[in-house]
C-alpha cells in the first residue's frame, strides 16, 4: 500500500494506492479508514478501486450499504477512483450517480478528479 498526502483547498487528503485488496468487508473497511486516520490526521481518503473487493459492487448483498453507513458514522469521506464502466448494474450506476452529487462518498473515473471531490 502507497500512501501520500496532499493538500488542495486548505483540505489535507490522503491518497492510497494499493495491489492488494484492502476493503473485503465493513469491518476491514472501518479498520483501513481508521489506520489511515490514524496515521494521517486526514479524514478524506481517495482509494484506487482494486483496493476494494468486487463484493462491494454487487448491491444485492448490503456490504456497500454497510460500508458506506460506518464511513458517515465516522465522519469519514471517500473517494473511490478508477474505471468503473465495467458494470452494467443500474441500482450501482443510480448509487454512483447519488454518491457523486452528495458530500461523503464517490466514484471517480481518475485520480485527480477525486482530489478535486474531495477537496470541494
Amino acid at each position: 500500500m502507497k500512501t501520500e498526502m496532499i493538500r488542495k483547498n486548505n483540505t489535507d487528503i490522503a491518497l492510497i494506492h494499493s495491489q492488494q485488496c484492502l476493503i473485503q468487508d465493513a469491518a476491514s473497511a472501518l479498520e483501513f479508514v481508521m489506520n489511515v486516520k490514524y496515521e494521517t490526521g486526514c479524514t478524506n481518503i481517495a482509494v484506487n478501486k482494486e483496493a476494494v473487493a468486487e463484493e462491494f459492487f454487487v448491491l444485492s448483498n448490503c456490504l456497500a450499504g454497510e460500508i458506506l453507513q460506518k464511513l458517515v458514522t465516522y465522519g469519514i469521506r471517500l473517494a473511490l477512483y478508477g474505471d468503473f464502466t465495467g458494470y452494467t448494474s443500474k441500482p450501482l450506476k443510480d448509487l454512483m450517480y447519488e454518491s457523486n452529487m452528495g458530500r461523503d462518498f464517490y466514484f471517480q473515473p481518475d485520480i485527480e478528479q477525486a482530489i478535486e471531490k474531495l477537496s470541494a
